[in-house]
């Protein structure tokens, strides 16, 4: 896939939560040419969202660093079992957890599980989302707000407090935001608040674990070509070409930020936000 040329998606549409099979053009995952270096050797990762899109380029990469890998999902089955598939192609282990995160004995079942399969979590990322963009403050219902808000950082809150029993010094903890929570979003108000959310609580977290020795960082993409993009806008031919750069980004763009800020070349960084968005400028 040639990263340097504009490029326009031809026009398609999903209903949430969206599967990457039926995306054209598919979003690329891992570049060929990249080469693992053992960064994450016989780590383990829990990472929620990780069945398409931004979460399954994480995954494959961290497997490709040597890790094993849980995965949690909603209900894209499909999406999940490829998922696993490329993941067992790297020589690495993946199990798969389908549920809501909404619900708070799942989160924890998910913690659960992982233990039981892998005995350890050095690695989480809250990478989950949703959005519902309304064009106008009237629209967007008491609903719309909860289901938004109790997806995007509620489980936040919840996995990472059942993982937190289990993570010591050395781990990580990975939390996914947005370039909407720096420079907003008039159509996506809900969503770009839980993402302002998640700034505060990657900062604040990472002072509270400091002393623990557990690292808390983030990443603030952009417009990145994943199932929720034909799951939520009307059009999607124009996405991503009003960046600097000119075209919106791929998975495997993004994925690599989060391998630096999981292994140990990111140890003495932690509170920060690495923003990849193709160009712009953020403040923050």
């Amino acid at each position: 896939m040639e990263h340097n040329k504009p490029s326009k998606f031809p026009e398609q549409s999903q209903q949430q939560p969206g599967d990457q099979y039926k995306m054209i053009p598919k979003p690329e995952i891992i570049r060929k040419k990249y080469q693992g270096s053992e960064k994450l050797k016989d780590k383990v990762a829990l990472i929620t969202g990780g069945d398409s899109g931004i979460g399954r380029s994480i995954a494959v990469h961290f497997a490709r660093e040597g890790a094993d890998i849980a995965i949690v999902y909603l209900e894209e089955d499909k999406d999940a079992n490829e998922t696993k598939r490329l993941i067992e192609k790297e020589n690495r282990q993946c199990v798969l957890l389908r549920g809501d995160l909404k619900e708070e004995s799942f989160c924890i079942h998910c913690v659960d599980v992982t233990i039981e399969k892998f005995s350890k979590i050095n690695v989480l990322v809250n990478n989950a989302g949703v959005q519902f963009p309304k064009k106008n403050l009237k629209e967007i219902s008491l609903q719309q707000i909860t289901e938004t808000f109790q997806t995007n950082i509620y489980p936040h809150f919840l996995v990472t407090r059942a993982a937190l029993e289990y993570m010591g010094k050395g781990d990580v903890i990975l939390s996914t935001t947005s370039i909407t929570t720096y420079r907003g979003s008039p159509a996506l108000l809900d969503y770009s608040s839980t993402k302002g959310a998640i700034a505060g609580f990657i900062r604040s977290l990472s002072l509270k674990l400091a002393s623990r020795g557990i690292r808390v960082n983030g990443v603030a993409p952009g417009p990145i070509w994943t199932p929720l993009i034909p799951a939520t806008f009307d059009k999607v031919s124009d996405f991503g070409q009003d960046t600097p750069m000119g075209r919106a980004g791929q998975p495997s763009e993004v994925a690599p930020a989060y391998v630096f800020l999981a292994s140990e070349d990111a140890s003495y960084i932690t509170g920060q936000i690495i923003h990849v968005n193709g160009g712009d400028f953020i403040h923050t």
